[in-house]
């Protein structure tokens, strides 16, 4: 499943700063002035997912295995999306270019600088509320022109598409984003099909100052913006792209140490893509073998089969049963053969619905 993430802000909040501190590795310029980034850098990063390394050890073990399986966890496409100004709707600082990069993530990112630094330039900065009302009414504006465009016959003939634009188009003249607006299911279905910028999910990054990053901190920031922006708490996500970039020059171990000094339970990669998860509806079931220990990712509410047509389409149509077991039984028990003896594992059908975690196995026929 393809889960795309866009980087977005106005220039030199941090966004080029955190991607590279994603990929840990410089792969994109992070430049102390505007439009660093010309073209939108993509990088695939691993989703964190420590129950991988537990399976990969008992299936080591249960196999006679002389070293771990390989293991695979799922992947997220992060996309740096250069930074946009005011205007950017009607074409300025490249804007229309970089709207168009947007239109192809899954979900917005949308980073905002909550720390001050007068070495850093504000380019068309000013604060956090101001900074974002000015990239939200870009996105409304490149919005409102696709709506504008769409031709006039196909709307007399699809009352249904006929009935969502003339809602979208007076509740975006508010200035508030098609996410928001009251339409129904029939509505909604018709809207995906035009990809709004603002009908994307959207996560708010709080990008802070070293010194404001600690676990204790989080809940007082967060309701600090939730409050000065009018969004929900659970749309934000702070990080310090600073101590992301320091934390990506460390080992495993040593990043573990310095996040338990910093009194941080998880990186800011791991929230952002947590969050990612949610904002998505998504969850992963994990296989594991000899030949790979793996973690999958599929929609809440996945049936079996459905599942099954993650790891190949031909296992749809081929689709016998699914053996499953959930993780915590499948470590209780010491793998396959001790959840099937103390019954732990069950045999299911096409329509079970799958739970997060989920050990798998299916059974194909030829």
């Amino acid at each position: 499943m393809n889960i795309s993430v866009g980087i977005v802000g106005l220039p030199n909040v941090g966004k080029s700063t955190l991607f590279n501190a994603l990929l840990k590795k410089q792969a994109a310029l992070a430049a102390n002035y505007p439009f660093a980034t010309i073209e939108p850098n993509v990088g695939i990063v691993a989703v964190p997912d420590e129950r991988l390394t537990k399976l990969a050890n008992i299936t080591k073990e249960e196999v006679g295995m002389s070293e771990l399986p390989p293991i695979k966890p799922a992947m997220v496409e992060f996309v740096d999306i250069a930074g946009l100004v005011k205007g950017a709707s009607a074409g300025e600082g490249l804007g229309n270019k970089f709207l168009s990069h947007i239109r192809e993530v899954k979900v917005i990112a949308h980073v905002v600088r909550a720390f001050e630094d007068k070495d850093v330039i504000r380019e068309g900065s000013v604060g956090v509320k101001e900074d974002y009302e000015i990239i939200t009414t870009e996105l409304i504006l490149a919005d409102i022109d696709t709506l504008s465009k769409i031709n006039e016959k196909t709307l007399r003939t699809d009352s249904v598409l006929n009935s969502a634009v003339t809602k979208l188009k007076i509740h975006m003249d508010t200035g508030l984003p098609a996410r928001t607006a009251l339409l129904t299911e029939g509505e909604q279905e018709v809207v995906k099909q035009l990809s709004l910028l603002t009908s994307k999910p959207e996560i708010m990054v709080l990008n802070v100052s070293e010194d404001s990053y600690s676990e204790g901190k989080f809940d007082s920031i967060i309701g600090e913006y939730s409050n000065l922006l009018g969004m929900e708490k659970s749309d934000m996500v702070v990080v310090s792209a600073k101590i992301e970039s320091e934390l990506a020059e460390l080992g495993d171990d040593d990043a573990t140490e310095y996040l338990k000094e910093l009194g941080v339970e998880k990186s800011g990669l791991e929230r952002l893509i947590q969050k990612a998860y949610e904002k998505l509806g998504l969850m992963s079931f994990l296989t594991c073998g000899e030949k790979e220990v793996r973690a999958w990712t599929v929609k809440i509410g996945a049936t079996a089969v459905e599942a099954a047509g993650e790891i190949h389409t031909d296992f749809m149509d081929k689709f016998i049963k699914a053996e499953v077991v959930s993780f915590n039984d499948f470590i209780e028990c010491k793998g396959w053969k001790g959840a099937r003896e103390k019954g732990k594992a069950g045999l299911h059908g096409k329509e079970y619905v799958m739970q997060d975690g989920d050990t798998v196995e299916f059974k194909i026929g030829r």
